[in-house]
């Protein structure tokens, strides 16, 4: 069994990572719309990996006999007014989203669960590698994203992104 508050951070959690999945779902609709394709994809599989942690932290909290609880989930639409501002949306959301979990790993270290550390770790880690991304998805916009050819190119290549299921076993 899980401590209260751990099994109320988790919840919490899983519905952050559902509504991550929404955001990327409405940024890759963006994308679509507007006709880069590339950038829809590349969206479409982040949506599939904030799907797959939401699962993930789920599976957990019931491999832990503990009850999960759904809440509603936000409507994550927003209007964007150019082709980085969803980029830039993106970046702060990885940064609340690590914070999060930062803070479900000081509590479950201050409360001595260590099985709940080790559960996190790999997400920890794994946030690391989405504010990267995130940064140099800006980062290569800013090279690239305001010249129609490099436009072009970079949309190409986000085009051939593809779904890897997480490797975290629990």
């Amino acid at each position: 069994m899980l401590n209260k508050k751990i099994t109320d951070l988790l919840n919490s959690q899983i519905n952050k990572e559902f509504y991550s999945f929404y955001l990327y779902l409405d940024i890759s609709n963006y994308y679509y719309f507007k006709n880069l394709n590339g950038f829809g994809n590349w969206f479409s599989i982040q949506a599939q990996e904030e799907y797959a942690h939401a699962m993930l932290f789920m599976k957990y909290v019931q491999n832990n006999s503990e009850k999960v609880m759904l809440d509603a989930i936000a409507s994550p639409y927003q209007k964007y007014t150019d082709f980085k501002h969803p980029l830039l949306t993106t970046m702060k959301h990885e940064i609340t989203i690590t914070e999060s979990i930062n803070g479900i790993y000081s509590e479950a270290f201050s409360l001595k669960d260590f099985k709940t550390m080790q559960f996190l770790d790999w997400f920890v880690k794994e946030q690391g590698e989405e504010e990267k991304n995130s940064d140099d998805l800006c980062k290569r916009y800013d090279l690239f994203g305001t010249d129609a050819r490099g436009l072009y190119m970079l949309d190409a290549e986000l085009a051939t992104r593809v779904f890897k299921a997480p490797s975290l076993v629990l």
